[in-house]
């Protein structure tokens, strides 16, 4: 089977840097991706138009077919009956795993107007939860002609055994999360420092 870009970018750079800032001491204690879930949901009264639109437009995402979720219970007071498709959600693993997960970070994210980067807040267990409004920032969605932007929820499962490891992991594949106060203050300590070096040489 053919190895992504990004797969092999993890095994060259990734692996060395993450051995070397946590101290493993074996490269099968490095934290991976183990799987990627697109989750988008819709109205209980969507008709069935609009359920098959949103599985086509996440089926041309991510490249896989999803599954229709349905409604466990019955609740009347959302208009909500057992077994009604509530939305759809596809799983994501190997090669197609990674290739999502390149065209998220490099090509989509960047898309999004006014983009000042994602939040770094992981779950407490190394995964990372990223919602997106627009699915129209993605490559294989055609914005012209398009009846409407749907949202949807990107789930990236790790191996991480903390959120430390686990946003250092995407962060080495390019994750761009926003800076910190602290990491803001830091920057420009050290933008200062490195003009007072220059105007004293």
């Amino acid at each position: 089977m053919s190895q992504s870009l990004l797969q092999k970018h993890y095994d060259e750079k990734v692996v060395p840097a993450l051995m070397e800032k946590f101290g493993y001491k074996n490269p099968h204690q490095v934290p991976v991706v183990k799987k990627i879930v697109i989750n988008s949901g819709f109205s209980a009264t969507a008709d069935k138009n609009h359920v098959q639109y949103v599985n086509d437009e996440i089926a041309k995402i991510s490249g896989q077919r999803p599954v229709t979720t349905k409604a466990k219970l019955s609740i009347s007071n959302f208009k909500l009956r057992e077994g009604q498709p509530i939305g759809c959600k596809v799983t994501l693993r190997g090669v197609a795993m990674y290739n999502f997960l390149m065209r998220l970070i490099n090509i989509s994210l960047p898309c999004i107007r006014d983009f000042r980067g994602v939040p770094a807040r992981l779950d407490g267990q190394g995964n990372y939860t990223l919602g997106l409004n627009d699915h129209t920032i993605f490559p294989e969605v055609s914005a012209e002609g398009t009846n409407e932007t749907i949202g949807m929820d990107v789930c990236i499962n790790t191996s991480a055994l903390s959120d430390d490891e686990g946003r250092e992991l995407l962060k080495l594949f390019g994750m761009p999360f926003r800076k910190t106060s602290a990491e803001v203050a830091e920057a420009e300590a050290a933008g200062a420092e490195a003009a007072v070096t220059e105007a004293s040489a």
